[in-house]
């Protein structure tokens, strides 16, 4: 496979099924593939975990209209990575320059799970991905489990480099920068702070200058 997104990919049934099962219910939701968002040309590349069943699997953009993107965008914002602090619809005329943002699974999982051949199945999508975006330069992978399709989108064991919140590794010419995801549940238990992620963020701005 050489393409980074297919929208009518259905190569793991059981997220397929979730997808048409919530669409029957959800008749307005996007309910398909997430595609990428963002700077065709960015220094910095953003891998989430899967899209969110009232976020991006509603909206068709990675982190829009979900908790998890407050953080995210807000802080993108604050960087200048992003036109807006706050992303709820895909045609908000938000705009990111210099990131670009993407899954690790690009379909919505029963319970926010994908499951590990899920995940391995999807890696080839963020292969021709990494592959299309020469510029580059820094990976921030939300959660363990964004961290280790990146390794594995790099040819790399699992336990090639270990995950750990702000761990920074090289791979190759280009840097990976651990954090840990944005959830509502990572911000509410304050597994996440805000101080920490922009600590996060504005390091990767300074490596992907």
């Amino acid at each position: 496979m050489n393409i980074a997104y297919d929208p009518a990919c259905r190569r793991c049934p059981r997220l397929a099924g979730f997808l048409d099962e919530v669409k029957r219910e959800r008749a307005d939701y996007f309910c398909k593939p997430v595609p990428p968002f963002g700077d065709p040309r960015a220094r910095l590349l953003i891998v989430g975990l899967a899209p969110g069943k009232h976020g991006a699997n509603r909206t068709g953009r990675p982190f829009t209209g979900d908790h998890a993107g407050i953080l995210l965008y807000a802080t993108l914002h604050r960087f200048g990575f992003a036109t807006a602090p706050q992303s709820v619809r895909h045609d908000d005329r938000l705009e990111l320059h210099g990131a670009r943002i993407t899954n690790a699974v690009k379909c919505l999982p029963p319970q926010n799970k994908p499951r590990p051949a899920e995940v391995a199945t999807c890696n080839a999508f963020l292969r021709a991905e990494l592959a299309a975006s020469g510029e580059a330069r820094v990976i921030l992978a939300l959660g363990a489990i964004a961290h280790g399709a990146v390794l594995r989108a790099c040819g790399l064991k699992a336990g090639a480099h270990r995950f750990a919140h702000g761990a920074l590794h090289r791979l190759g010419e280009r840097l990976l920068l651990d954090s840990y995801h944005c959830s509502r549940y990572n911000t509410q238990t304050r597994r996440l702070t805000p101080e920490m992620f922009d600590a996060v963020v504005a390091r990767a701005a300074q490596l992907a200058a």
